[in-house]
């Protein structure tokens, strides 16, 4: 799966994307979000608070409990705030 890193999220990670082999045992985005949490301290750090990051499966708007099905891209950003 094509992981796409946006923002905040970018920044901390140091990457804008990445492919990840998604494990059998990971249903949801959730799922999915936290093991890619364990990759490195970067990305532990860049994804540690789920409440506060956005998700979009195959650039469809979703949460965090969506089953990933057949998604070939994972967008993950931090909420979008503005003046």
């Amino acid at each position: 799966m094509k992981l796409v890193y946006f923002a905040s999220v970018r920044e901390a990670i140091g990457l804008s994307s990445e492919e990840y082999d998604v494990p059998q045992d990971a249903c949801t985005v959730g799922d999915l979000v936290a093991r890619i949490s364990a990759r490195s301290q970067a990305h532990a750090c860049a994804l540690q608070d789920l409440s506060r990051l956005r998700f979009a499966l195959d650039q469809n708007m979703v949460a965090g409990d969506t089953l990933l099905g057949t998604a070939q891209e994972l967008a993950i950003f931090p909420p979008v705030t503005g003046g």
